[in-house]
């Protein structure tokens, strides 16, 4: 087991989380890069998903439901943002090494920059679109980035990095809950972040 998740794992409940079964051959076939050691443990642990319904994690391939974002997408938008604010004058970096891994309600863009030929090394960037500055490279990778984030030490930041406030992560407590099991409760008639009835009964 990974540390980095390992310690995710006390903060965020693993309960509703799935192995992704990825195939990281074909990953790798498919977007030219290896995958962090944290990340491919994320994704054999939680898997792809929400937390707390703010933040979705992505998978490197498609799944089987809209209700989470896909990588695709995400990092064409994102690698769209840094065009759209001034390319290389803001973040001077060539747009193909921004690979996107998941994304807020806030909106904000959470990313690699995949320069390191070690994956191990990316740093975390954070396209944020209501942030200042909106491009923002955190140096360390995605499990300690989301260790920060439902950490209760909030000394782990010195300025919080997301368009979304804290209390949205943290309140009651951290939560993850995988794709599958959001479409199944969504065709249950229930909530898909908490299984609750939902206002939307006739499902997905």
């Amino acid at each position: 087991m990974h540390a980095g998740i390992e310690e995710l794992m006390q903060a965020m409940s693993p309960e509703h989380g799935a192995d992704e079964r990825v195939d990281w051959a074909v990953a790798r076939a498919s977007w030219g890069v290896t995958f962090p050691e944290d990340y491919r443990a994320f994704m054999a642990v939680y898997g792809s998903g929400s937390i707390s319904d703010e933040v979705d994690v992505l998978a490197p391939s498609p799944v089987g439901t809209t209700l989470v974002a896909s990588m695709e997408g995400v990092t064409r938008d994102a690698r769209a943002a840094w065009a759209f604010e001034g390319g290389e004058a803001v973040l001077d970096v060539d747009p193909s090494h921004i690979l996107a891994w998941g994304v807020t309600s806030g909106p904000d863009w959470l990313c690699w920059l995949t320069t390191d030929d070690d994956p191990d090394r990316w740093p975390v960037l954070v396209i944020g679109r209501h942030a200042r500055p909106m491009f923002a490279e955190h140096p360390f990778g995605m499990a300690e980035f989301l260790c920060r984030l439902l950490s209760e030490d909030s000394a782990r930041w010195e300025r919080w990095p997301l368009g979304i406030g804290r209390p949205l992560l943290m309140n009651p407590a951290p939560s993850f809950v995988h794709w599958q099991v959001q479409k199944d409760r969504w065709n249950a008639g229930l909530d898909p972040a908490t299984g609750a009835p939902s206002k939307y009964p006739e499902g997905f």
